[in-house]
């Protein structure tokens, strides 16, 4: 199943994007936060098979955000079903 983000809402302090499956269908959302110099991430994506097609949607977005403004601290939340993933290999299990 192929996935992609739908607007919901974009705002200069925030941006709510539906996750769709190719029949546009909502599967799951994700929500950027923007501090000054701080990127809040949380998604939550209810089928367990995309994991890895979230994860790839996910990380070029954030690092497109991360190039308009330089020096941004990104933390992220991301579930898919009850699991949670690693956005990169740095990020440490709490």
């Amino acid at each position: 199943m192929q996935i992609y983000f739908s607007p919901e809402v974009i705002t200069p302090e925030y941006q709510v994007l539906n996750v769709v499956d190719s029949a546009n269908k909502a599967v799951g959302n994700v929500a950027f936060l923007f501090d000054e110099k701080k990127l809040f991430v949380y998604g939550i994506l209810e089928e367990e098979g995309v994991g890895e097609d979230f994860k790839d949607l996910v990380t070029p977005y954030i690092k497109g955000m991360t190039k308009a403004k330089p020096g941004l601290d990104v933390f992220s939340c991301l579930y898919v079903g009850c699991k949670k993933i690693k956005l990169n290999e740095k990020e440490e299990e709490k």
